[in-house]
């Protein structure tokens, strides 16, 4: 019998449970805060109810906002100096997967030195680090989660994974309400992030018992839920997503993801293109390459989103494949890599630093250079 293990945070789910972030903060030994988010959540109001909610608890705190959508280690190593010279304690984490992850990157390096580049790849983290809350304002990055943190080092325009159990936040708070303040792409986008992570932990070459349940039931909700979730906001959808997300997450945490992850990495280093866009157009043409190598998973898969049966498990797993294009189809959103990139010229570069990415150890199939970028002219 094979030996595996599944580390999630603690989760707190449910609306309105943001008030619940001085109390939890204070019990993992919070005096003063370190608050990261951005200028998108701060527009929205979120950040302030944060600062209440930690002013209700008498705790004292500091707030770091440098953040983009693709972090980078300048803005790390800022944060991590910032941290320390503020004497600062806990991290709170408000947003989506970019302030997450730097909040992550801050963690790191404040307690274990170095450049955060010192550390790509998996299990470089030898020290501890602070205690991390998050709070995440989308249903998509599985970063409030996962072991991963995904930071760009702006020199070789290369999205760095980074991973490791030292990466789990502490505790995450999750509230479908924030949902509501979103704008319709953002939704997609987040949602088709989660089904990817769903889709590439389910066929990974490390996946347990834990891994592909948790990875099922995401894909099924977020197929079921994120017409109705984008046209009507309702609150039951809204839940239904951010479910999804989490239990993706935990699926992807503890499993790894796979070769669409590693060319978006890619892209998003090279040309700042934002996460959750990639996936509507790398995902099936990833599946459709990782198929011969996963027949069987991918049958269940296609099952589970048609609900038919094919005459064997490779037709059946095209069907899926085919279906979810039809789906990713329904939304106003990049169908197309060309959409994203200014040009082809590139594409070889992008494929060559995707193949060095962590995400790759995992795929079910193993892949070249050359593979990666039959898949990006594919879609291009």
């Amino acid at each position: 019998m094979n030996v595996t293990k599944f580390a999630i945070p603690e989760v707190i789910f449910g609306q309105d449970c943001l008030a619940y972030v001085g109390p939890c903060a204070r019990r993992n030994g919070g005096k003063r805060i370190l608050l990261v988010s951005d200028q998108g959540v701060e527009e929205a109001g979120w950040v302030e109810k944060v600062i209440d909610a930690l002013d209700d608890e008498g705790l004292s705190w500091v707030y770091y906002n440098t953040v983009d959508s693709n972090p980078r280690d300048f803005q790390i190593r800022r944060g991590a100096k910032f941290y320390q010279l503020q004497r600062a304690d806990v991290i709170v984490a408000l947003g989506g997967g970019s302030p997450m992850d730097t909040a992550k990157g801050i963690a790191l390096i404040a307690s274990n030195g170095g450049e955060i580049r010192d550390y790509e790849g998996a299990n470089r983290i030898q020290r501890p680090l602070p205690p991390m809350l998050c709070i995440p304002t989308t249903a998509g990055s599985g970063a409030d989660i996962s072991q991963f943190a995904i930071i760009t080092d702006v020199e070789r325009q290369v999205k760095m994974a980074i991973i490791s159990r030292t990466l789990v936040p502490n505790i995450t708070l999750i509230d479908p309400t924030f949902l509501q303040s979103k704008p319709e792409w953002l939704i997609i986008a987040s949602a088709i992030d989660a089904l990817s992570h769903a889709v590439e932990a389910y066929v990974s070459s490390i996946s347990s018992p834990f891994t592909e349940m948790n990875s099922l039931k995401a894909i099924e909700t977020i197929v079921t839920n994120l017409e109705a979730a984008v046209t009507t906001r309702s609150s039951r959808s809204l839940t239904q997503l951010s479910t999804a997300s989490t239990v993706a997450g935990m699926a992807f945490s503890n499993a790894g993801l796979g070769v669409d992850h590693a060319i978006a990495h890619s892209l998003g280093g090279k040309h700042d293109v934002m996460h959750g866009l990639v996936h509507p157009t790398l995902l099936p043409a990833v599946m459709r390459f990782n198929l011969p190598a996963c027949e069987q998973k991918m049958a269940v898969i296609g099952e589970l989103i048609t609900g038919q049966k094919g005459s064997d498990e490779r037709e059946t797993g095209l069907m899926g494949i085919a279906e979810l294009e039809n789906f990713f189809n329904l939304f106003a959103i990049p169908h197309r890599l060309r959409d994203l990139v200014p040009d082809a010229q590139g594409l070889p570069e992008v494929c060559k630093l995707a193949v060095q990415d962590a995400c790759v150890l995992t795929n079910p199939r193993p892949v070249t250079w050359e593979d990666c970028l039959q898949i990006c002219e594919e879609v291009w």
